[in-house]
């Protein structure tokens, strides 16, 4: 038997104002989501924005579905949205907010599972990381140069 050992390489800013100017709006843009979030049930809102290379911006904001597994992550409901708009544009950056109606998020929230692997899924498409930044409602924000951080043993197309 041998052991492997697996690094991920994050980066914390201390809060958003520290981020780069352009991170900045991004996140901003997530907050805005974030604010038409439907989360009745786990009141947990999420806003995800996505810079792509054509210069648009594509927001989202979970939405959730008395049928729990019916519903769908700020994350995917962006991703998917920015596919089905602009097939061809390649997703460069990706900010994330969540907070909640029952306390304070002040460390910062990454993407559930299922984003993970959506967010994979177009890296693998793209042939191209995407850099993600998520934070809470206030606090600190992390920076991840690529999904790959985040779930280091992907499952892509290559294992079909």
């Amino acid at each position: 038997m041998k052991e492997v050992k697996i690094e991920s390489k994050l980066y914390v800013f201390d809060n958003i104002e520290d981020t780069p100017e352009e991170i900045q709006n991004l996140m901003q843009l997530a907050i805005e989501a974030r604010k038409n979030a439907y989360a009745p049930y786990s009141k947990f809102h999420v806003g995800a924005a996505l810079l792509l290379d054509n210069g648009e911006i594509i927001s989202g904001s979970n939405q959730e579905n008395a049928s729990y597994p019916s519903g769908l992550c700020a994350e995917r409901t962006a991703i998917f949205y920015a596919g089905a708009k602009y097939p061809k544009a390649t997703i460069l950056k990706m900010a994330i907010t969540a907070a909640s109606q029952n306390q304070k998020t002040n460390k910062p929230i990454p993407p559930c599972g299922a984003c993970r692997q959506s967010i994979a899924e177009y890296e693998s498409k793209q042939d191209k990381a995407i850099e993600i930044y998520f934070m809470g409602e206030i606090g600190h924000v992390m920076k991840s140069n690529s999904l790959a951080n985040l779930l280091p043993f992907g499952f892509d197309s290559s294992n079909l």
